[in-house]
């Protein structure tokens, strides 16, 4: 997918803040944006290795999870990071936990159960992920509520090259995303709907198209690869999804703890928090001493909500037309 230069980006609204952002707009208007710049990935990477290339530098910025246990991060890796947050948003820290960890977890951290709110997360993407080897996931989500939200989000990318105009639209962030072994940045436009809307569209009663605000299709066809249209994608879909914000006796920060239940029986259990760029080595140092009196450990295999989701789909999808993926969705 090539790139264009993000300096003609679109007019949009007033900037995102890290936290306490205003709701974003359905009915922006807006005219359409230029592509991000979008750093390019290795040529070749391990299966659970994320991999950024810093644009207008030779460095490269490898984020990787090692197969049995997730390694420290090196000095470069933290070096990269920090060069990252100088133009983002936000940071968010997060830990899957091992299924043989997760009640203990869960126990220790003090969350009630019933402070959990039901979800379901549907992704759409081409049969064969044409979309996430792109770097760009489209997402929608069903709250309990009758509410409902949607994400148009490009990753990895450089938030430093990110034009200003961009920048001021309130529905456009860029975020850090860091585990142990591994991090990567993203930038993400969002919007809402309704639970009804968003069950229509993912049932085949309305165009998924008519969920997304004018920035958001026009930030998706400046990113997705060409051919691939919004309504011809296929749902991947749905996961249940238990969200709960928790404020814990000996931590400072509320964190957020989300139980992931796939079809096949499993489950993620993730733990994070968020916080400022400029809070980044405090927030990381305090947070990781919280882990760690729980007795979580920060060396386990890390596993990603996004992709275990995608892949299953992808299977079921290839298992239900007799093992052939096609190229293209409808």
């Amino acid at each position: 997918m090539a790139t264009r230069t993000v300096a003609k980006a679109t007019k949009a609204t007033k900037a995102t803040k890290a936290t306490g952002a205003a709701k974003p707009s359905r009915a922006a208007k807006v005219t359409r944006p230029a592509k991000v710049t979008k750093p390019k990935r290795a040529a070749t990477k391990p299966a659970s290795a994320t991999s950024v290339r810093k644009v207008g530098t030779a460095a490269r910025a490898r984020s990787s999870v090692a197969s049995a246990s997730a390694p420290a991060l090196s000095p470069e890796q933290i070096g990269q990071i920090l060069e990252l947050l100088k133009g983002a948003n936000s940071l968010e820290l997060k830990l899957s936990v091992p299924l043989a960890s997760q009640r203990a977890t869960i126990k220790a951290i003090g969350l009630d159960p019933v402070e959990a709110q039901p979800r379901q997360a549907f992704f759409f993407d081409t049969p064969d992920l044409a979309l996430n080897r792109a770097g760009l996931v489209v997402r929608v989500r069903r709250s309990q509520g009758g509410t409902g939200d949607t994400v148009i989000k490009l990753r990895p990318v450089d938030p430093n090259t990110i034009d200003t105009e961009l920048r001021r639209s309130a529905s456009f962030k860029t975020e850090v995303d860091v585990m142990p072994g591994g991090f990567v940045c993203s930038a993400s436009f969002k919007g809402i709907c309704t639970g009804k809307e968003a069950l229509d569209a993912t049932s085949g009663n309305a165009p998924l198209s008519s969920l997304f605000s004018k920035e958001q299709l026009a930030f998706y066809e400046a990113h997705a690869p060409a051919g691939i249209s919004l309504d011809s994608l296929t749902v991947l879909g749905p996961t249940f999804v238990l969200k709960a914000k928790h404020q814990p006796k000996d931590f400072d920060r509320r964190i957020t703890v989300e139980m992931w239940l796939y079809p096949d029986g499993q489950r993620i259990l993730e733990v994070s928090t968020k916080a400022l760029p400029s809070e980044a080595f405090q927030v990381g140092a305090t947070f990781k001493a919280y882990l760690a009196r729980l007795g979580v450990s920060l060396a386990a295999k890390q596993e990603t909500k996004t992709k275990t989701a995608m892949e299953f789909f992808k299977a079921k999808i290839q298992s239900d037309v007799g093992g052939m993926v096609p190229a293209t969705v409808r």
